[in-house]
């Protein structure tokens, strides 16, 4: 492995989650013995190649004090923004004074607890020395069908060379950074970092991860995550 260039994680944890229907944001719900957050942090913090992580979190955030990783000293705040690309941004901010410019950056979901040691490993591999970076995902299996607003299906799309977008999204801290800003001064709110890049002209790599680095999104992924988790540590 090529390692050149630290590596840093930016984790954005503003949001409220409002199809999981539950009282609490999802990152802060308790899953197993743990609560959700502390999970993907733990997945972060114990990697040897990992120099810190970024969290955003929103203003109002009650509950990021009753987390395992509070004072942890690898752990550095930062305010989450209105949408995604805010709290990520804001995360590089955090970072500013720390990485360099060539430094690698890997944003991961605070709702996505399953991530495997094995699959930032194949990350960091697979972009040892890619121009770009790329991100973790998985080939679509289902067929896929686009509907019009109303749900009528207006045709089948064919599933080649089709992914389900994951994360980390691993980029080079001032080309992410660069990318975000443009964005936004576009005003295009993307909904993950590897768009900004794709909006910049670059072409990230998909790698191939596991299946069950899934996102908590609905009620029944918690029942899912956990069966996850239990299959990982077996």
């Amino acid at each position: 492995m090529n390692d050149s260039g630290r590596c840093w994680a930016v984790v954005p944890a503003a949001g409220v989650g409002r199809r999981m229907g539950a009282p609490i944001p999802k990152q802060y719900l308790r899953l197993g013995a743990r609560l959700v957050i502390d999970h993907s942090l733990a997945r972060l913090l114990e990697h040897p190649r990992i120099e810190a992580v970024t969290v955003s979190l929103g203003g109002e955030d009650s509950w990021w004090p009753d987390t395992a990783y509070v004072d942890h000293p690898g752990v550095i705040r930062a305010p989450g923004g209105a949408e995604r690309c805010h709290s990520v941004l804001n995360g590089l901010a955090a970072l500013h004074e720390r990485a360099a410019a060539d430094d690698w950056v890997l944003v991961h979901d605070a709702a996505r607890p399953c991530l495997r040691r094995s699959d930032i490993d194949r990350l960091l591999e697979h972009l040892a020395d890619h121009p770009v970076g790329g991100l973790l995902g998985v080939p679509v299996r289902d067929t896929m069908k686009r509907t019009d607003a109303t749900g009528l299906i207006e045709r089948t799309v064919t599933r080649n060379n089709l992914w389900h977008a994951y994360t980390p999204q691993m980029f080079r801290f001032a080309m992410l950074r660069d990318a975000l800003e443009e964005a936004l001064r576009r005003k295009l709110l993307v909904t993950d970092e590897a768009s900004a890049m794709e909006l910049a002209g670059h072409r990230p790599l998909m790698v191939e991860g596991h299946g069950d680095n899934i996102k908590i999104t609905r009620p029944e992924d918690l029942a899912l995550a956990a069966f996850y988790l239990a299959q990982q540590e077996a």
